[in-house]
């Protein structure tokens, strides 16, 4: 009995988990982490296409759930997504292999 308490899954956390990525912006910000590896603000800025406050806003979201960790680094603050489970989670839609990925 107590091996099945183990072996249950946690929905309500997997729905936040999938409610964090569900935004256009911020699967957008995991998916170029993901490919490109570590990346401070600016450069994400530029490649988006958005302001910093608003990538930075969405930054924070994602490190609240704990997709991604922050590195600082003199004055800039350098991001990369650090679970496995969205690394995985992302491979599956966009069809590419987990392993090309940087974590």
């Amino acid at each position: 009995m107590k091996e099945a308490v183990q072996n249950r899954v946690d929905y309500e956390e997997r729905a936040a988990l999938l409610k964090v990525l569900a935004n256009p912006v911020r699967l957008r910000l995991v998916h170029s982490l993901l490919t490109r590896g570590c990346h401070n603000v600016s450069c994400m800025e530029r490649e988006i296409g958005m302001s910093q406050s608003c990538v930075s806003q969405h930054l924070q979201k994602l490190r609240l759930a704990g997709v991604v960790s922050a590195d600082r680094l003199g004055n800039e603050v350098y991001y990369r997504v650090t679970s496995p489970e969205v690394a995985k989670l992302a491979a599956a839609l966009f069809g590419e292999e987990e392993d090309d990925y940087a974590l």
